[in-house]
This record gives structure tokens, C-alpha cells and sequence, in this order.
């Protein structure tokens, strides 16, 4: 599907189909009031109305705040998408809300379809935005930079998506080389014999029942005179099984998702240098398989880890904080960064601590706290913090090693995993540093707001809206 932008009076534009938004203050008064009252359309949040035989779609809004504005969007392109219409037009609303009309476009359009034998053409091909205002380049930047950042959100949907049987540590990698190719950065990729001589035996063992390779991948992007420099580490757990603490059966579906956070970071650095940034970016993924077997790691082994702290394993299904250890710390010795950011489908209890659809914030800075749910309020990616505490913190306790992989008690567990990590952040990183717990937004099973059915690409639109405004 096609979308443009168009310096034209909506008038002048020639499509099978006009949109137009309507509140239920605008409804009253309207020229089609009387017959969308027959139709008894309210104009409320979500909801949409043909007018066939005039060649118009409505769509109700309760405002024109770029959150309602993006969820009538997805509303629409799903109106049009189901019937018979090839082109369709509309008004951007206001400068504020094109980025939000583009991506309910985008996202709320989007399909996973690659396992399907036989997928039902859609007639729609074209969707064209009408503005004539007199900063058009300005509105043009505007949206050029929003479908990049839409189209690297179905970039990390789509390896989300892809079937574990396909994607495994090894095949990302070449995925990420591939995607380093395309987009001019650098990329190093470490198979397990180096893994062994940087000594990261934490990540090692999580993936070493697995009949493919555990892979360190480091991508980076390089301005000519970058402002800053920021690490971004992504927990790529291809298939996570649970390993001896084997997960149940219903709780391994979806279990595909667990790399998400790793594809989220190849997003970021692909929008970040599609939209030429200022920023210098190191992308970091561990990215392991973690299966059972002869060979598997076990409840009561003690890991050594890159830094050299000692993990005691109380449960193999807390292995993403276990790779995320030694990426982390391998990324703090190799690059001097101004801002170290990981994400990682990390635990179950965030979920119930904030629900489904929000991503847990966790680390030392007020100010970062504070820049991120701004970038959040402004991408529309939903962010809620999580405090750290010293009571929590000893939970951790080992009588026999440094530090156990999981807490002595069943509570507050999204904060003891990012606590966790907190022990493997140099004291100089301490507030340069944030944990981002997407376990319940980088995936959904019903769709919601512009996410459909499969990976959601959390974390891609937050990143690159924060990265922008750095």
C-alpha cells in the first residue's frame, strides 16, 4: 500500500473515497448530520460510518490529541481495507498529528502472512494525505521521518513473528549482517569459541543445549560528528523452552516472542540511520537458544560471568537476565557510551504489576526516567516505572555464590530481575543506564491501538523519538 503527502486542497485530489473525522461536537450542525443520526453514528472513539452513495467514510474521534487521532486511523484503514475501495484521501488534522495518522496507517494496516498457503488481496492501494499548509517542507520532514519509523516498527514485527524452526541464533545473525549491509554499519559477530575466550560463560550456558551456536552480534552506526553516544542491548532469546525448569505447555506458545527485544534494537539502529541521526549507535544482541538436554545447565550450577561475578541458578527459566549479564558487561568494556539502554522480555510479573500493554522503566536517574516518559506520552508507547529498593535487593542473596538468578520471594519480580542487571552496571554507568521490561507490549494475542495480532515492535517508535530530541 501506498501513502503519500499532498500539498493540495483535499478537493483537488481525485480518490474513490474521502475520510473525515468528525468529534460529536463536530457531528452536531453537520451536512450529513441528519442521515448519520438514521445510521445512529455518535461519533464516538473508534467508530466508523459509510456513506456509500457519497463516497464517504466518517470516523469518530473523541479528540484531536495524536493518541485518538492514531487509534480512528487504525479504525479506518481496517474500514477500507475489508472493502472493495482502491484509493482513499484525507486531511491531515493538525501538524501535531501526522506522525500519529501515518502510523495508524502504517502498523494498523500491517500483516504477518509469510506461513499462510493462500492470503486475500486487498483492493486498497493508495491512501493520500492532504495538507496546503504553507510549512509543507517542514510537515513533508514530519512525515518522511515517520514512515521510516513505521516501517522499522514492521521490520522488528516481522522477526518477532518469524518461526522459531526459521529463526535461530544463527539465521538472525546472518539477518543482522544482512541488515548491516543495506543500511551501511558495521558488523561483528562473535560465534561460541570467542564467546568462551571473552569469557562469557553466563550466556554461554543458558544456550548451550541447543543444537545452534549462541551468537554475540554488535552492529553499529556512525555519523560523521556525532552529539552523542549511545548502547542499546537487546535480550535474543530465540526460543526460550525454559530449559530444565521447563515451561508448561500452554505457557511455551508464543514463546517465539522472547527475542523481542533483540529485534526491537535491530529496529532502532535501522531507523536511526535511515533517518541520519546525530547519534552515534552500538546495537548489542545476545542472541541463544535455550533447550533441555545431556548437556543442558541446571538448577544449583554456579556461573561464572564476563565481570566475574558468580550466579548461583535457582531456576533455569530466569536465563534472559543470565545472557543479558555478560552482553551487558561486554559492552560496557568495548564502548564508552553516553547512555546504555537494554530491552528484554525479562519477566511475566511485569505484566502484573502494569499490565499488558505498558513497558517497565527501571534504573537509577530521575532525569532519564523523566526524558523517556516524555519520549513515551509523544510515540504513543505506553512506559510506567518501577522502583528500585535495598529491601529488594536482598532478595538476590546467595549463601554460595555472588548473587542468585532469582529472588528467595515470589514478589516484586520485575524489579529484583532489573535489579539483577543493576549488579552487572559499572558504578560509572549506574545513570547512564536503563533496564526496559517489554514482556507484556512486545507481543499481543487481541489487537489494541495500532498493534494487530503478533510482535508489536515495542520499543522502535519510544527509542527513535527519544534518540530524535537527544
Amino acid at each position: 500500500m501506498n501513502i503519500e503527502l499532498l500539498n493540495k486542497n483535499i478537493t483537488d485530489i481525485k480518490t474513490e473515497i474521502l475520510v473525515e473525522f468528525l468529534t460529536s461536537q463536530n457531528l452536531e450542525g453537520h451536512l450529513d448530520a441528519d442521515i448519520l443520526n438514521k445510521a445512529g453514528f455518535k461519533a464516538e472513539q473508534d467508530s466508523i460510518c459509510f456513506l456509500h452513495e457519497k463516497g464517504i467514510l466518517f470516523c469518530g474521534i473523541e479528540s484531536k490529541k495524536s493518541d485518538a487521532v492514531r487509534s480512528a486511523t487504525v479504525s479506518m484503514i481496517k474500514a477500507l481495507k475489508a472493502s472493495n475501495y482502491t484509493d482513499a484521501k484525507l486531511s491531515v488534522l493538525k501538524n501535531s498529528t501526522l506522525q500519529a495518522m501515518v502510523e495508524g496507517i502504517i502498523l494498523g494496516s500491517y500483516e504477518f502472512n509469510n506461513y499462510k498457503s493462500s492470503v486475500k488481496e486487498i483492493s486498497l492501494k493508495n491512501i493520500s494525505l492532504a495538507t496546503n499548509e504553507l510549512d509543507f517542507d517542514e510537515l513533508k520532514k514530519t512525515f518522511d521521518e515517520a514512515v521510516i519509523i513505521s516501517k522499522a516498527t514492521c521490520f522488528t514485527r516481522d522477526i518477532v513473528n518469524t518461526a522459531p524452526q526459521e529463526l535461530n541464533p544463527e539465521t538472525l545473525a546472518i539477518l543482522a549482517s544482512k541488515l548491516a549491509s543495506d543500511n551501511n554499519l558495521e558488523c561483528e559477530i562473535f560465534g561460541e569459541d570467542r564467546l568462551k575466550e571473552e569469557n562469557m560463560h553466563s550466556m554461554l550456558a543458558v544456550g548451550r543445549a541447543s543444537i545452534h551456536e549462541s551468537q554475540l552480534i554488535h552492529l553499529t552506526y556512525k555519523p560523521a560528528n556525532p552529539k552523542k553516544i549511545i548502547s542499546l542491548v537487546g535480550k535474543g532469546l530465540t526460543y526460550d523452552s525454559g530449559g530444565l525448569s521447563l515451561k508448561s505447555a500452554t505457557s511455551m506458545v508464543t514463546m517465539k516472542m522472547d527475542k523481542a527485544g533483540a529485534c526491537a534494537v535491530l529496529g532502532m539502529i535501522k531507523a536511526a540511520s535511515e533517518l541520519k541521526l546525530d547519534v552515534e549507535i552500538h546495537a548489542f544482541v545476545g542472541a541463544v537458544e535455550n533447550m533441555i538436554g545431556g548437556n543442558a545447565y541446571k538448577p544449583d550450577d554456579i556461573l561464572v560471568s564476563r565481570s566475574g561475578t558468580t550466579i548461583e541458578v535457582r531456576n533455569t527459566d530466569a536465563e534472559g537476565r543470565l545472557v543479558l549479564a555478560d552482553v551487558l558487561t561486554y559492552a560496557q568494556d568495548n564502548v564508552k557510551a553516553d547512555g546504555i539502554f537494554d530491552f528484554a522480555t525479562l519477566t511475566g510479573a511485569c505484566m502484573v504489576a502494569l499490565g499488558q500493554y505498558t513497558t517497565g522503566l527501571m534504573g537509577h536517574s530521575h532525569k532519564l526516567k523523566h526524558d523517556f516518559s516524555k519520549a513515551g506520552s509523544a510515540s504513543g508507547e505506553l512506559i510506567g516505572s518501577l522502583p528500585f529498593n535495598r529491601h529488594l535487593k536482598k532478595l538476590l542473596k546467595s549463601e554460595i555464590a555472588d548473587i542468585s538468578n532469582v529472588s528467595s520471594k515470589p514478589y516484586g519480580g520485575a524489579i529484583t530481575a532489573g535489579l539483577f542487571l543493576d549488579k552487572f552496571i559499572k558504578e560509572e554507568n549506574k545513570n547512564k543506564w536503563m533496564h526496559f521490561d517489554i514482556a507484556g507490549s512486545a507481543y499481543t494475542e487481541s489487537s489494541w491501538d495500532c498493534n494487530v495480532y503478533g510482535g508489536t515492535g515495542a520499543g522502535v517508535r519510544l527509542m527513535s523519538e527519544y534518540l530524535r530530541n537527544l
